[in-house]
């Protein structure tokens, strides 16, 4: 371990707060009245919505009100003071003040604590404990290099997303790796566990409200996370946006927040500061068992997960079921595997352990030529920007792919499900998921030679998977018995039933796998 990594000082929310007013109006000052009125419009439509379910505090109410009187009016300054006031009450909303002082206690007691956090435990509760996360969770990649760049510049880590368990398991990693902790963005629904909350909200996370669609809430959401970065506060998106209902890696990322990376490095160019420089740095996590796989697969399979985009009341919502999920874990010995990937520019340049950005060839290549005149001014283009902005998503995904550690559980999934495949080669995914389960039965034999053939294929990348096929079998069989109602694979003598749903679901972390035969 390294000496404490630098700590970011948080402002206080009411700065936060007149920052985020002052990057609104300049895009205010600049719009024409109509397009004024239609952005606080937008906001009255999904929020009258919104609100016809859910409860608004008095302050929201009213400025609510003032917005639909600026509306009816079209008075300029009325729709002016209308969204510089619904700014102010998201940013309340979204800033959490990062505390030192807990941040360097929750460190002390972090080893103990994970498991107990994990657990849904009271904050009281979390003081004492001798677990080792360390015996678990197996951390990888150019740590030196992270480490080094974290002290001169400002990193984006960009993770794939499983479960509701990932902020506190990449929290612990960071820490383990030496690294400073990171602002995220984190569901409201998340704080609702009191744990959680009471860490979360002062360790670096900001509310989202996912509920809120309208552009005013989304553009705010975006410029507080420019202003962070700016501040050199490193942070952390999920590009998937949220958990992958289908448990494939993500693959379309959402560019929103992560070009706030790219918006955050112009504007210190144009400021002329030299500590402005901003990397990515993808980061995979390979996880054996999920807690919410069988929530999240039928909500994948109803519409791709259109039918309910916020799930509140999945496996994570009952703290009983977080725990009973971690002691299941804690039984198996299994390990969970994060990989912290090569950084790259907010262009999508591989950059080297000095930070200097590399082209196709390797070779040195000035990055503040992508955005600037030749006199060295930056150049505003929001075209451009959405490019670079889709380069950097295309290399996370291909980062995810290639730093990927397979495990037991997903390659017997995986090769259980193509030989559910050829035992019914006329059905679709969706008739195969609907089986009944006497014809969702494979010989446990042809599913032992799929693994076979799996493990050599992927035998020049990192895996998790014991020496022999068999005795992959019999681990995956071991976690798919030891958590979920319902068994993925289930041996029967000389044959294996399957729960097609699940099993989807697992084998669906390795359809990149396909890309190898």
């Amino acid at each position: 371990m390294t000496a404490d990594p630098p700590l970011f000082r948080a402002p206080p929310a009411a700065e936060i707060a007149a920052a985020l007013e002052r990057r609104v109006r300049r895009r205010v000052d600049a719009a024409p009245t109509p397009q004024l009125a239609d952005l606080v419009a937008d906001t009255l439509f999904h929020e009258r919505k919104r609100l016809e379910r859910d409860d608004a505090t008095p302050h929201y109410a009213d400025a609510i009100e003032a917005a639909a009187q600026a509306v009816r009016s079209l008075s300029r300054p009325a729709l002016e003071q209308a969204v510089a006031a619904l700014v102010r009450c998201y940013a309340y909303e979204i800033h959490n003040p990062f505390s030192v002082r807990t941040y360097r206690a929750a460190t002390r007691i972090l080893p103990g604590t994970l498991t107990r956090l994990l657990s849904g435990a009271r904050p009281r509760e979390l003081l004492t404990g001798n677990f080792d996360p360390a015996s678990r969770i197996v951390i990888s990649g150019p740590l030196e290099t992270l480490r080094r760049m974290a002290a001169e510049h400002t990193l984006i880590l960009a993770p794939t997303h499983v479960s509701n368990l990932d902020s506190p398991l990449i929290g612990y990693a960071a820490f383990a790796a030496g690294l400073p902790p990171f602002a995220y963005g984190a569901g409201l629904n998340l704080f609702s566990n009191p744990a959680m909350a009471f860490f979360m909200q002062r360790l670096g996370a900001y509310t989202v409200d996912r509920r809120k669609r309208n552009r005013l809430y989304k553009d705010t959401l975006k410029d507080y996370s420019v202003e962070v970065i700016g501040r050199r506060h490193h942070s952390l998106f999920f590009p998937g946006g949220t958990r992958s209902r289908s448990g494939r890696l993500e693959t379309r990322l959402k560019k929103g927040l992560l070009g706030t990376g790219l918006a955050a490095w112009q504007e210190s160019l144009a400021a002329g500061r030299r500590d402005g420089e901003v990397f990515v740095v993808p980061c995979t996590l390979s996880i054996g068992l999920v807690l919410e796989a069988e929530t999240l697969i039928a909500d994948a399979l109803a519409e791709e997960g259109k039918q309910r985009y916020i799930i509140t009341d999945d496996e994570f919502s009952d703290a009983r079921t977080v725990a009973s999920f971690v002691r299941s874990l804690m039984r198996l010995d299994a390990k969970v595997h994060v990989v912290f990937g090569a950084p790259m520019d907010v262009v999508g340049n591989p950059v080297d352990a000095g930070g200097v950005s590399l082209d196709p060839g390797g070779r040195p290549v000035d990055r503040r030529g992508y955005v600037t005149a030749a006199g060295g001014q930056v150049v505003p283009d929001e075209q451009r920007d959405h490019l670079y902005t889709e380069r950097v998503a295309q290399r996370l995904s291909e980062a995810y792919q290639r730093d990927f550690v397979p495990q037991s559980t997903h390659v017997v999934a995986f090769a259980a499900w193509e030989a559910l495949r050829a035992a019914h080669p006329g059905l679709d995914t969706w008739r195969l998921v609907r089986l009944h389960p006497d014809q969702a039965v494979v010989p446990r034999g042809v599913v032992s030679a799929r693994v076979s053939e799996a493990m050599s294929r992927l035998a020049t990348q990192q895996t998790a998977l014991p020496s022999t096929p068999e005795a992959a079998v019999d681990d995956a069989l071991r976690a798919f018995a030891s958590f979920h109602r319902r068994r993925a694979v289930d041996a029967r003598g000389g044959e294996l039933r399957l729960s097609p749903e699940l099993l989807l679901y697992y084998q669906n972390r390795m359809v990149g796998y396909r890309e190898l035969r």
